[in-house]
């Protein structure tokens, strides 16, 4: 019997093979928060390789007892099944500490002999996965060391992979310059850019609620669907200093070209013809490269919107402007909202906008992708005016709430007909009773494994940064720039962006 390929790609996957993880920056905040709580629980389910082991590269002057119990501490706070003492004290054997500064070959000359050793403990060589969580402006450095001290080639057989972290350029020149100095020290099939958004057990579910089910694929273009919304709203402002950053990025280019951008092409991408990475990142670009430019200020201005809040109040508490925030310019130009309506020129997608927004200081935390029916023909309930507002709508809740909600009309109970709509609701929580793997357990996984399907492309990244570009340009570059709006923190934007839709007989949906 012919083996069915979809089939063996999905047993295959997550299958880590043994290696060592080294951690550029591991005394940052990611590796504190995410990444050793991700190996702890990827270690609890079971699913870790033997033999793993974590070096922690970073300036800081300590011990491997000291960083364990740093680790440990942290671990505590943010893991995603707790902590359990036996099992830490199992795991931890396996952390080390490597002293050293980004920019000093002596220390990389020095991790290739410690690395070196542990292979001679476990009487075999060992797989290396190089995780870069330092600032951007390490990477060049951090790649040029490992290239001369001969660590980005595997020994005996065994691999080599880097992950890198966002942000991954700041345009599309610094991107592709970037993309040409990790080539330079690794292959493109053992770089992986990690996109968090893409762990999520409801972005991987996209896919499948899409071509596994013959309620949706039939009906997955412009014949059916009116338009698509994807919004990603959050109810924090600067906290913790993060106003230095954000005021040289933005919402456009901090979330817009990587993570909305990674969502939008799993809902218009095309079938792939397998489930391998290629197969599925090739459809994926081919969506941001159909995205119809928006060049000039005029294009730019008409379809979309950028906005700075101003004080208000969120959740009860009063909120200040985005300009008085901390470590934020007084006279800063920077949108920490942005809303959008894209247009992708395919077949299947031909006249169906696509409205992105994304925003600080809105009235909730919530990331969700909606899909808005077309109405069928009002007969026989023509004459009455119960169906405003009554399209069928699929709602995929990515965060925090991960699920699947299909919005349908039905009649009330009583003798009057009366239509209103009703929610068929999926919870990933109750319908399979354990709590969904954090994103950076299934992506960490994946590395490990050398899946690379949930991760970004060079032509991906690329292609995004081109569309971005224009968008900046009009903005910045421009002797007519397009508006800074406003909005008063704790609501759900400027009314700039509700005209958005209004201009096309559409609202926002509520969430």
């Amino acid at each position: 019997m012919m083996e069915n390929p979809f089939q063996e790609t999905l047993f295959q996957r997550n299958r880590a093979e043994p290696c060592t993880v080294v951690i550029f920056g591991a005394t940052g905040d990611l590796t504190h928060r995410k990444l050793i709580p991700a190996f702890y629980n990827i270690a609890a389910c079971g699913d870790l390789p033997p033999q793993f082991k974590v070096v922690g590269f970073a300036r800081r002057d300590k011990s491997d007892e000291v960083f364990r119990a740093e680790l440990e501490a942290a671990n505590r706070k943010h893991s995603r099944q707790g902590h359990n003492d036996e099992l830490w004290a199992t795991f931890a054997q396996g952390i080390h500490y490597h002293r050293s500064e980004f920019q000093d070959l002596e220390g990389y000359k020095s991790l290739k002999v410690q690395l070196d050793k542990y292979d001679q403990e476990r009487g075999t060589a060992a797989n290396r996965l190089f995780y870069l969580a330092s600032a951007p402006e390490f990477f060049e450095p951090i790649m040029q060391l490992l290239r001369e001290a001969g660590l980005n080639e595997g020994a005996d057989g065994k691999w080599a992979r880097v992950v890198c972290e966002k942000p991954f350029g700041k345009d599309f020149a610094s991107a592709r310059k970037l993309n040409d100095t990790v080539n330079a020290t690794f292959d493109e099939a053992d770089t992986y850019r990690i996109d968090h958004y893409l762990g999520k057990e409801t972005a991987q579910n996209i896919m499948v609620l899409r071509f596994a089910n013959a309620l949706f694929e039939p009906n997955w273009n412009n014949r059916y669907i009116d338009h698509v919304q994807i919004t990603c709203a959050e109810n924090l402002g600067m906290e913790g200093g993060r106003g230095g950053y954000y005021d040289t990025a933005g919402a456009l280019r901090d979330m817009v070209q990587n993570h909305l951008f990674q969502l939008l092409s799993l809902v218009a991408m095309e079938p792939p013809t397998d489930l391998s990475a290629d197969s599925v990142r090739d459809e994926k670009v081919k969506v941001i490269r159909a995205l119809r430019p928006l060049v000039g200020p005029e294009a730019v201005t008409q379809n979309v919107v950028r906005a700075q809040y101003c004080a208000g109040s969120v959740d009860g508490v009063q909120r200040v402007g985005y300009r008085e925030e901390d470590r934020v310019n007084p006279e800063s130009k920077t949108e920490c909202y942005v809303a959008l309506r894209l247009m992708i020129d395919t077949w299947r997608w031909q006249g169906v906008p696509f409205y992105i927004r994304v925003g600080k200081q809105l009235p909730k935390k919530a990331t969700e992708i909606s899909v808005h029916f077309k109405k069928p023909p009002q007969v026989p309930f023509a004459t009455s005016k119960m169906l405003l507002n009554s399209e069928n709508t699929l709602v995929i809740r990515i965060q925090p709430d991960e699920g699947i909600a299909l919005r349908i009309l039905c009649k009330q109970p009583g003798q009057a007909l009366s239509v209103q709509q009703v929610k068929m609701d999926f919870h990933y929580s109750s319908s399979f009773g354990n709590a969904s793997p954090e994103a950076y357990e299934r992506l960490l996984l994946d590395a490990m494994a050398g899946d690379a399907t949930l991760f970004a492309r060079r032509d991906e990244v690329e292609n995004a940064w081109k569309f971005i570009d224009e968008i900046q340009k009009a903005w910045h570059k421009s002797d007519n720039p397009p508006p800074m709006c406003e909005y008063p923190a704790g609501s759900w934007g400027p009314v700039e962006a509700d005209n958005l839709l209004r201009a096309d007989g559409r609202e926002w949906r509520l969430l």
